[in-house]
């Protein structure tokens, strides 16, 4: 008898997390993923607290087209979103914005440093040179890890955030 499946089957650890594009049928578990950030992480990626998610900010997560990009951070198990990153490229530009959010449960773990990894890996086979963020000034944790990952990277502070510009 030949055997198509590994035997016994594949598990997946229960922490598990695989990284995929985002799309048109991830409204709903995105709503959820947003509706069950903290005030503080609504905050430090939106600036302002987001506790109804609409349905315009929803699909604008998720608009894929020439100058957007969108990833989803999913749970393998469940399926359950806990992260999202997306970014945007200005027509006519080499620079690509970005932007990341985790849930509070899974911050920690990498997730976040991972969907900025194939974000911008995607976005230099686009031809992307420069990464920019717009990041909250008390927003130690990502302020840290943005100096270890671009040391050289430029930093202006405006009206309570910092503008950040790296090479790629």
């Amino acid at each position: 008898m030949l055997r198509t499946q590994p035997f016994p089957p594949v598990l997946q650890p229960a922490d598990t997390v695989v990284v995929r594009p985002a799309g048109p049928d991830d409204e709903e578990p995105v709503r959820a993923f947003l509706a069950g950030l903290s005030l503080r992480t609504c905050s430090m990626r939106f600036f302002a607290g987001v506790t109804r998610p609409s349905a315009s900010m929803v699909r604008s997560l998720l608009a894929l087209d020439g100058g957007r990009d969108a990833l989803l951070a999913v749970h393998a198990v469940t399926g359950q979103v806990v992260g999202h990153a997306m970014s945007y490229r200005y027509a006519g530009t080499s620079q690509v914005e970005i932007a990341v959010v985790v849930a509070d449960e899974w911050q920690g773990r990498g997730h976040g440093s991972r969907l900025v990894g194939v974000l911008l890996a995607r976005a230099v086979a686009e031809g992307a040179e420069t990464v920019g963020m717009d990041v909250l000034g008390d927003n130690r944790k990502v302020l840290s890890m943005i100096r270890k990952r671009w040391p050289e990277a430029t930093a202006r502070a405006v009206q309570g955030t910092v503008e950040i510009v790296a090479a790629l």
